[in-house]
């Protein structure tokens, strides 16, 4: 690991964003300085679903063989179950997921959030990045000539570097120091994650979503024994998981009659922490001023009730990147492509995971009857879809099918 007196770029938070960005421009010869808060990269419940159209961003950035090669999981299945729905049925209606290669897009990939900040960790000072962790009190001054602050060690430090890049995640301290505004659509929802181990049996290739009674269930193989699981569940009911035996409680909401098979996931035993957070949207309209350019959550994250988030990230990295190399006067107008690409793409993720959590994630007689009514009309082309954007990338479908109206057709439904 290089150390730089005055590095050409700093980032702020050395997550999968961070860490992307700087092993890239490293790889290029830029001087990198990578500031990281924690010592060691724990599980927050975050982030372990890669969309085909993130693992592209991967292939495009140089990292995907990295991943791979570290126990990248890609999936082959998607069954939509669901309690008004015949499992069988169900069944007899999978999504290949495989089938994207024929468009270019390897399926879906999983790996365990920490295990990806430390490869990347690893691989950016492998490029020839230096990472600080333990830095305390971050203080960033944008402009045309920048400047951070923090502590690390005891000792308070300074770089002037060129630009500086705000990667620590929703609660960004730069994104506040910079004074851009973040957007934040009102919580619709609890989300609650836990990774869990022993789950033989499952098969290792096939990940399911659906609703049944009150809970919208998920479900993310990474292995034959290991399986990321996820549940959302309604605001009145935020009690749901808390105390200190919410593990088997969250456990047990997966024995799911509308799932066969769903015993091999709820007899299996936790291997992190049973977390839950807001199911939100944030966003920022221009995520940069003179001196600073936002990435990742800091620039704002989708409801992660559709699991864009990595991919999300990995796209921001790519364009950043593309941008710094091809003009190295990093003035903030060269960000303002990044900007409007980064707006419509959040706007359009946005309305997507609106219609996935009116559908899935409203419960009782009224929302099962409009999920029925819903799946009939898709079935027969009669109603839009926007699935599709999960797994492809929003810019893949036509415009026009991005129209706010349609979350009022929904709820009318």
């Amino acid at each position: 690991m290089e150390k730089h007196t005055n590095p050409e770029v700093v980032i702020v938070g050395a997550g999968i964003g961070g860490s992307a960005l700087a092993t890239v421009l490293a790889r290029a010869g830029i001087a990198v300085t990578l500031l990281e808060k924690s010592l060691v990269h724990i599980d927050h419940v975050r982030g372990e679903w890669l969309a085909p159209w993130g693992v592209a961003e991967t292939e495009r950035l140089g990292l995907y063989e990295t991943l791979l090669a570290a126990g990248g999981h890609h999936l082959g299945r998607h069954i939509a179950y669901s309690d008004e729905v015949d499992p069988a049925v169900a069944e007899s209606q999978p999504l290949d997921l495989t089938a994207f290669e024929g468009a270019g897009f390897k399926p879906p990939l999983c790996m365990r959030h920490p295990v990806m900040c430390d490869l990347l960790n690893a691989e950016a000072i492998k490029s020839g990045a230096e990472l600080i962790r333990g830095v305390t009190e971050v203080q960033v001054i944008p402009g045309s000539a920048p400047e951070v602050r923090f502590w690390h060690d005891g000792v308070e430090r300074k770089f002037n570097p060129r630009i500086i890049i705000g990667a620590d995640g929703r609660n960004s301290v730069v994104r506040s120091q910079a004074g851009i505004d973040q957007h934040r659509d009102p919580t619709h929802h609890l989300m609650a994650g836990m990774l869990v181990d022993g789950t033989t049996g499952w098969p290792a290739d096939l990940q399911i979503f659906g609703t049944e009674a009150r809970v919208n269930f998920l479900a993310f193989p990474q292995s034959s024994e290991r399986v990321r699981l996820y549940i959302c569940y309604g605001i009145d009911d935020k009690r749901r998981f808390a105390g200190a035996d919410n593990q088997a409680r969250f456990l047990d909401a997966f024995r799911l009659a509308s799932v066969p098979g769903s015993e091999h996931l709820a007899n299996g035993t936790p291997s992190g922490p049973c977390n839950s957070y807001g199911n939100e949207d944030t966003w920022t309209d221009v995520p940069y001023v003179p001196g600073v350019v936002l990435i990742g959550d800091a620039a704002g994250h989708n409801d992660p009730i559709i699991g864009q988030g990595l991919s999300i990230s990995y796209r921001d990295v790519r364009i950043v990147r593309d941008l710094m190399l091809e003009n190295r006067n990093w003035t903030p107008d060269l960000f303002r492509p990044y900007a409007e690409e980064r707006r419509e793409r959040m706007r359009r993720l946005r309305l997507t995971a609106s219609t996935f959590s009116i559908l899935s994630v409203e419960f009782g007689d009224h929302a099962r009857a409009r999920r029925l009514k819903v799946r009939e009309a898709r079935m027969s082309n009669n109603s839009p879809d926007l699935t599709p954007a999960t797994f492809v990338g929003p810019e893949i479908l036509p415009a026009e099918m991005f129209d706010e109206t349609i979350l009022d057709r929904l709820r009318a439904m």
